[in-house]
């Protein structure tokens, strides 16, 4: 594929619940069309911020067949599908149609804490195995685990199937590592909405982002404007957004993002357990922020 179509920023999509915990597919509508209308440049469903792990195997592919259905050809959309079950994951990718899907984002395994050997056999096998285009996603306050630069550097230069990396560990100086020594065609990625100006300025290829649900048009300029040297307007933008994204993480995510769409009118704020729902003071807050 076109490595230059993910260049920007994708949406780490939202699951949109009812009050029952049903998945709310008019709300889903609502933010999808708001967050294509943002001219953000692709989609990202079935992540962490949708909440896969609390959906079942039919909800997952409802969302995801949801989501290609709405956009309708629009923006490319990247599947997040990963797990710490490797042959699991081979399974589902045997099982999945991958009709409208341009790549896979695949968390790198957690819980089990494997070795840098073992992350690299597990993405590996699940890179040759997988008919798309394979992107990596270090999370290490997720996963347990963290990812070494080396290892990424390692698999991308290994790998052919691989084109690129999530990168949220927050560490600049790692980031700037497998930057410098990076395949050309290899794809570097903020996972850390407030880490993604500095990232650009080291030469990152733009962010999944979590506060794009909530301002698609704004957030995507400040990465294009990053993207394309012009660091007066990025830095703009970035700082207009910078409070009300801080916030959105105090009470975990997707908890505070769904509350910020809430606030909006764009979709409930519920989540599935065993996430709960912010409170009213972060509403509040969100609504100072916002107002002030």
């Amino acid at each position: 594929m076109n490595l230059n179509k993910l260049k920007g920023t994708g949406v780490a999509l939202v699951t949109p619940f009812h009050k029952d915990g049903s998945i709310d597919f008019k709300g889903f509508k609502k933010l999808l069309d708001r967050i294509i209308d943002g001219k953000v440049e692709y989609l990202v469903p079935l992540g962490t911020t949708g909440e896969s792990v609390t959906l079942t195997k039919d909800e997952r592919r409802a969302v995801l067949d949801f989501v290609l259905e709405i956009n309708d050809g629009r923006l490319p959309v990247v599947l997040g599908l990963g797990g710490n079950n490797t042959n699991e994951i081979l399974e589902c990718m045997e099982e999945m149609d991958f009709d409208g899907v341009s790549a896979v984002l695949s968390v790198s395994p957690y819980y089990n804490r494997p070795s840098q050997r073992g992350i690299y056999q597990h993405y590996k096998m699940i890179a040759n195995a997988c008919p798309v285009p394979l992107i990596l996603y270090n999370v290490p306050s997720r996963t347990g685990s963290n990812m070494d630069a080396e290892t990424t550097l390692e698999l991308a230069h290994d790998v052919r199937n691989i084109i690129g990396i999530k990168e949220a560990s927050g560490n600049l100086e790692k980031v700037m590592r497998i930057l410098h020594g990076r395949p050309k065609d290899f794809l570097v990625i903020s996972g850390d909405d407030l880490l993604t100006l500095p990232m650009l300025a080291c030469g990152a290829d733009g962010v999944i982002s979590v506060i794009a649900n909530a301002f698609p048009k704004d957030w995507s300029e400040m990465v294009r404007a990053g993207l394309e040297g012009n660091f007066d307007r990025s830095r703009k933008l970035h700082y207009k957004l910078q409070e009300i994204t801080r916030a959105i993480f105090v009470d975990g995510n997707p908890s505070g993002v769904k509350g910020l769409l809430s606030f909006q009118n764009v979709c409930a704020e519920h989540v599935r357990l065993p996430l709960v729902s912010v409170g009213k003071s972060t509403i509040n807050k969100f609504e100072t922020i916002l107002r002030g």
